[in-house]
């Protein structure tokens, strides 16, 4: 009887049938693209597929990536133990999507840029690029590295898949499309993976309606548990969500995903116009919406069937990432095909996400690393090498996930490593984008300053879990559960869960936890992002307006924030005409890439430009 307890069905046939056919089927696109694309062997094509792609894909894809393994499966967990406070991030993705259509898309587009951080070495100098791009392949690698892990862990667990296999199958999947197909095979699978994940999230919901007799029961349970409790206007930045922390913390977290993560921003400058790279971060908004909204119902059906017995405090299985397989395994291993059909959801998660890491980090290291000191490679010489990295990384991503294996708390810390280093590069890119007077000694040292307050935050927060006051779970109940195999019931545990939506079953702390504890360390995880860029912004005005601001050097007008940029489809066609070329940092000259990209610019302008 589901929602009771014990053992439930493992994989069929059927199911691995429907799991192997998704994974190969990501392939299949990839490899077709590659096919399709092999006369055009350019960097460009490769990175940026030629920079020809339309609004939708880009937009399904920019969705896809942001949807990992993690995400399906954690989601809905979050939703089943905390509620839908959540679900208030549709918001967060508003304001995140139209910040970074309006002032970053415009910045990044009209400079022609592959790599994100071009901008900082334009803006400040060589050693801040380098800097930045570092931080962000340590942050990727390692985050790309968990991705992997965590859904193949939990899943091993439910399923009976066997866990290395499905990593490296995993990664050899991603390294296969990532290398020959480029960015062109990124999207186009993105765009397939997403469609099986938001299958995964309808087919749960909808047989969970079938056993609960309706959505409105479903609906009517959440409401009696407390579940829908979801707008907390408390100002405490502690408490881990209310509608501050989600919507002023959430966005600018967020934004610092989009706007500058080289995995986002890579997709929509590799759009044919503005208005395309505008439009599929809009559509985007749409797809992050139907996602949250899909994965949050899943979790409010998963509580409406174990509202009587939580499957967690039961022990029948051992962590909050594994309740979504097993509720899957539970309600439609009677549809041969069906569990595989999430499992490959799930999996498709993974794979949008590694297969976006792996392009980014090729990007970023043969724009900032390569290409500056071998400025004389042949296109092909280029092509090969960015297939060899596309291998490398991929191994490397496989190889962190064999470290996350050994390092059982890690995984959360790993997981809020995005936040803590996204939100000082953040504060960074703002100090160069709005302010005249920052200089390269103020943004180095504020980057720097900005890290080491968000770390030391990040790991206490590690090291000394807020407490329930702050995290807020809600109560479950083994009254109804016909098979009891709990063991510790008697035991002092509670759930926190201070950086990530996925929960983790941790004892209590002792009576010698130190004050820091309940107040520094207890800050929300969305603040982390917030905090970085501040201290960054602050700190950098500060050593800038003390060191001589830029007086000693010029900065061109085009690397700043431009009224007409802001909120404005009109002011912003895909004219050249409204666009000022960008200059190099070093030799004045015109960067003409923002110019092929335009297909309406008139041979006597490039000419023109060109004379400039």
């Amino acid at each position: 009887m589901v929602g009771t307890g014990g053992p439930v069905a493992s994989f069929s046939v059927w199911d691995y049938v429907v799991f192997a056919g998704t994974v190969l089927g990501a392939a299949a696109i990839g490899l077709f693209q590659a096919f399709r694309g092999r006369k055009e062997t350019s960097s460009a094509e490769f990175l940026l597929g030629g920079r020809q792609m339309t609004a939708v894909p880009v937009a399904m894809s920019l969705t896809a990536s942001f949807m990992s393994g993690i995400t399906v499966i954690g989601t809905p967990a979050e939703a089943y133990r905390y509620g839908t406070p959540f679900w208030l991030f549709s918001i967060s993705y508003s304001i995140m999507s139209a910040i970074t259509a309006e002032i970053f898309v415009p910045l990044f587009y009209r400079l022609g840029i592959t790599s994100t951080y071009e901008y900082l070495e334009m803006r400040f100098n060589k050693a801040i690029r380098v800097v930045g791009t570092s931080m962000y392949i340590i942050q990727t690698a390692l985050y790309t590295g968990m991705v992997i892990y965590a859904p193949a862990l939990a899943l091993n667990q439910i399923t009976g898949l066997d866990l290395w296999g499905v990593l490296v199958a995993t990664g050899a999947v991603c390294i296969l499309y990532c290398t020959l197909g480029g960015l062109k095979a990124v999207i186009w699978t993105d765009v397939f993976q997403m469609v099986i994940m938001l299958a995964g999230f309808v087919a749960v919901i909808a047989q969970g309606a079938v056993l609960q007799g309706g959505l409105t029961k479903i609906w009517d349970d959440a409401r009696q548990g407390g579940r829908l409790n979801t707008f907390d206007f408390d100002p405490d930045p502690l408490k881990r969500h209310t509608f501050w922390t989600i919507v002023v913390g959430g966005s600018l977290m967020w934004v610092s995903i989009y706007s500058i993560n080289q995995s986002q921003v890579q997709r929509y400058i590799s759009c044919k116009t503005m208005t395309h790279a505008k439009m599929s971060l809009y559509v985007n908004m749409v797809g992050l919406w139907a996602t949250v909204s899909l994965a949050m119902f899943s979790g409010l059906a998963m509580y409406s069937i174990y509202k009587n017995c939580d499957p967690l405090t039961n022990s029948d299985v051992e962590a909050p990432d594994q309740m979504l397989p097993y509720l899957v395994m539970a309600i439609l291993a009677e549809f041969p095909g069906v569990p595989g059909l999430f499992v490959a959801a799930a999996y498709s998660g993974t794979l949008s996400t590694v297969s976006s890491s792996i392009n980014a980090l090729v990007a970023v290291t043969v724009e900032d690393f390569i290409k500056p000191k071998w400025s004389n490679l042949s296109e092909k010489q280029v092509s090969w090498i960015n297939m060899g990295l596309s291998v490398f990384f991929g191994a490397l991503c496989i190889a962190m996930a064999a470290v996350a294996s050994l390092m059982g708390s890690i995984l959360q810390a790993a997981l809020s490593i995005f936040g803590m280093i996204s939100g000082p590069l953040l504060g960074l890119y703002l100090l160069g984008m709005f302010l005249r007077s920052a200089n390269s000694t103020g943004g180095l040292v504020g980057l720097i300053t900005g890290l080491i307050v968000t770390l030391w935050v990040g790991i206490g927060a590690q090291v000394y879990p807020p407490l329930p006051d702050k995290t807020l779970p809600l109560n479950v109940s083994v009254a109804g559960c016909l098979y009891n195999n709990s063991h510790s019931q008697d035991s002092n545990f509670t759930t926190m869960a201070p950086w990530s939506s996925a929960v983790t079953l941790t004892p209590l702390p002792p009576d010698d936890r130190p004050e820091i504890a309940d107040n520094w360390y207890s800050l929300s995880y969305l603040y982390f992002c917030p905090l970085g860029s501040l201290v960054t912004i602050i700190i950098g005005m500060a050593v800038s307006a003390a060191t001589g601001g830029c007086k000693q050097r010029k900065v061109r007008p085009e690397l700043f924030v431009r009224k007409r940029d802001l909120f404005c489809f009109s002011c912003c066609t895909d004219s050249p005409q409204t666009q000022e070329p960008a200059m190099t940092e070093k030799s004045g000259k015109v960067n003409l890439a923002f110019v092929e990209t335009e297909p309406h610019f008139k041979e006597k302008e490039v000419e023109k430009i060109t004379q400039l």
